[in-house]
């Protein structure tokens, strides 16, 4: 059983409270847009296993130290993550086949900053977007999400609303 936390479009901000509410994940996965290495830094102090995917905003050093797409098996759940995917009716171009053809589960996702948790039940699989973290975008509410992994279940998914803050860029 893992405990995993979700976050993405960071855009190089770092909110106290993602340690807070990570402290007792044992793998921390970010979706993309994460602006500084930082953020990833500060995120390894927290759990020491953190997978990221680079977003359409990141550089060059952030796109050397976490690939566009990852694709895992942990707890039984194959897992595909990217920054820009799509989701359930509305996939970017070549996902749905891709996701269908590797028997993925959880696909992760980032860049609209909205929170969608969305079951394909067509593919089996449950399509998750954290939403925002960040400060940047028009979203109204800076999400984290949190779930468990458990012998290919998937399992406890909660909401984390950070609300609106003053921006503490790093």
């Amino acid at each position: 059983m893992k405990k995993i936390g979700l976050l993405s479009d960071t855009h190089s901000v770092w909110d106290d409270r993602f340690a807070t509410h990570f402290a007792d994940c044992d793998e921390i996965w970010h979706a993309g847009d994460i602006g500084d290495i930082a953020i990833i830094e500060r995120l390894e102090a927290v759990c020491p296993v953190v997978r990221a995917v680079s977003g359409n905003i990141d550089g060059m050093m952030m796109r050397r130290r976490c690939p566009e797409v990852q694709e895992f098996t942990t707890e039984g759940v194959k897992v595909w993550m990217t920054h820009i995917g799509g989701y359930p009716g509305k996939y970017a171009p070549g996902v749905r086949r891709l996701l269908a053809e590797k028997g993925i589960r959880l696909m992760v996702s980032g860049h609209s900053h909205i929170l969608k948790v969305i079951p394909d039940r067509e593919l089996g699989l449950l399509h998750v977007n954290p939403g925002a973290a960040g400060y940047h975008g028009w979203q109204k509410v800076r999400t984290l999400v949190k779930l468990t992994l458990d012998a290919g279940r998937i399992t406890g998914l909660d909401v984390i609303e950070l609300g609106a803050k003053r921006m503490n860029k790093i």
